[in-house]
């Protein structure tokens, strides 16, 4: 590849229906390179292949590459020079090609019928298209040229395959794994273009990496199969000297280490593999999603950024930023890299953490109206946040932990109290509650102090009446500093929850 051309690169999913984190991290991949180099990030739809095509599938995959910030500088919905962005609007680009290829002596018309080929794959359980049985089956090698001429002027359907050479060793560059090597005698003749007159991937996918000028590709290794064809194509139309780099990411592993992760894998042990919720449009079933599951998208792209990357370093919360400044090709692993959803649970705590309130605040106010809470005071709930924050690792989280700054306890943990219960410590209350109600000022620090100066002077143990306390305003044994919640809570909601939970306490439970 010519080193003087400007960094051009390209994500190219098929919009079958949801996308797997693997697709995101091939996408983020390519984003990071072209910023990292001043290029440009395409975004091609590859839908040729109508038959798997599903409604609303492009969209989705458009909205999750927005989710994580990594848009792409070219697509369906930001046109270029280089459009169109549908593979199924280039349609007539690549018949050409395909009859350049037949004409050059590269390809060929075989008009063997599906019933032929499945009675094929009934006599050869592992049967190929290939130099070893071209001559034995219905294609233009094989039939006189009369014949094909015929059978091409009279409508008879044909798909045009690759002539794959005898014996010889196909090789290229790949940027992560060195220099990969092929025996063209074992790669089959594939389809380029189908009986529909749509090309498959193996063709489409140079015909438009070449028009759009690709400079390099990212693609994961289940790829690598296929790169003897991509590479002889390239050859064979003539643009060889303008070839991409190649580069094949590692596979997403299992937990366990052992395949490729999958959706089956998340439905199994419980955690999504999709960016984002998909619903199947057909069979109406949900697969639910990172960001629905309450990931942050810094969280996610950081954790996809370091399945198959490193730095070098110990470092491994990244921003977006940081991520393009330090992305380099050669730091990319060639091994798999192994999920582990405990790890990227971590990632979202952390980044939680590091999250100025004004990102929060808006998906926080989205949590608690899914409870029924509304038009919350942003400073109060801002207040709520600092004191819950460390203990969140999805944003969901925020109402198991702060639920209770929002709305009295339904219950209360009276197995925690009753059984201690004395009437020493209801009068302990009952005073209690009418000091705090002229109690000023009403702070953490303040009320901490004249909360145990009061217990002190009782005689009885702090251990006794901290417990109470708790949990008359929040109902357990949980939730973060007591007197912190009680200055969050204001003078009027404080005496309001004690009087009603020392009420429950005092109260004899049935038998």
């Amino acid at each position: 590849m010519d080193q003087d051309r400007k960094v051009r690169v390209r994500f190219a999913p098929s919009p079958t229906g949801g996308l797997h984190l693997g697709g995101v991290r091939t996408a983020l991949f390519n984003y990071l390179f072209a910023r990292h180099h001043g290029g440009t990030f395409v975004l091609r739809i590859e839908d040729t292949d109508q038959t798997r095509f599903v409604q609303g599938a492009e969209a989705y995959i458009q909205d999750c590459l927005k989710w994580c910030g990594i848009e792409p500088d070219e697509s369906p919905l930001h046109s270029g020079t280089y459009g169109p962005y549908r593979q199924s609007e280039r349609k007539e680009n690549y018949r050409n090609y395909a009859e350049q290829l037949v004409a050059d002596g590269y390809a060929y018309y075989a008009f063997d019928t599906a019933e032929e080929l499945a009675a094929q794959r009934k006599l050869q359980p592992n049967f190929k298209y290939s130099q070893e049985n071209r001559s034995q089956l219905r294609n233009s090698l094989s039939l006189p040229a009369a014949e094909v001429q015929r059978l091409i002027t009279e409508g008879y359907p044909y798909v045009i395959r690759i002539k794959m050479p005898v014996g010889e060793t196909i090789s290229f560059e790949d940027r992560i794994r060195g220099i990969v090597s092929f025996d063209s005698s074992l790669v089959d003749d594939k389809v380029l273009l189908k009986a529909d007159g749509m090309p498959t991937y193996h063709l489409a996918v140079v015909v438009d990496d070449h028009l759009m000028d690709i400079t390099h590709v990212f693609r994961g290794e289940e790829w690598l199969p296929s790169a003897p064809v991509h590479i002889l194509l390239w050859e064979y139309l003539g643009w060889r000297s303008h070839m991409p780099n190649w580069a094949h990411l590692p596979l997403i592993l299992k937990p366990d280490g052992n395949g490729k992760l999958s959706k089956r894998d998340g439905d199994r042990l419980g955690f999504p593999v999709y960016a984002m919720n998909w619903q199947d449009p057909q069979t109406g079933d949900l697969t639910r999603g990172f960001r629905e599951m309450g990931f942050l998208p810094e969280a996610f792209v950081n954790m996809l950024a370091l399945l198959g990357w490193n730095d070098g370093s110990d470092q491994e919360l990244f921003s977006l930023d940081e991520l393009v400044a330090k992305f380099s090709v050669d730091r990319i692993s060639k091994a798999g890299a192994k999920f582990d959803f405990e790890k990227a649970k971590w990632f979202n705590h952390e980044w939680i953490k590091r999250s100025e309130d004004e990102v929060l605040l808006p998906q926080l106010n989205d949590v608690l109206a899914e409870h029924g809470v509304r038009d919350v005071d942003p400073r109060y709930l801002s207040a709520v946040l600092s004191l819950v924050k460390e203990r969140l690792t999805f944003l969901p989280d925020f109402w198991e932990q702060a639920s209770f700054f929002f709305k009295q306890p339904d219950t209360y943990d009276l197995a925690a109290v009753q059984p201690k219960w004395t009437a020493e410590k209801t009068t302990f209350f009952s005073e209690m509650i009418a000091q705090l109600e002229n109690f000023d000022p009403w702070h953490s620090a303040e009320l901490e102090s004249f909360y145990k100066l009061a217990i002190q002077a009782s005689g009885m143990k702090v251990g006794e009446l901290m417990l109470p306390f708790r949990i008359m305003l929040v109902g357990g044994k949980f939730g973060p500093h007591v007197f912190d919640i009680a200055a969050l809570l204001g003078r009027e909601e404080t005496v309001a929850r004690m009087k009603r939970g020392l009420e429950a306490f005092v109260t004899p439970t049935a038998p």
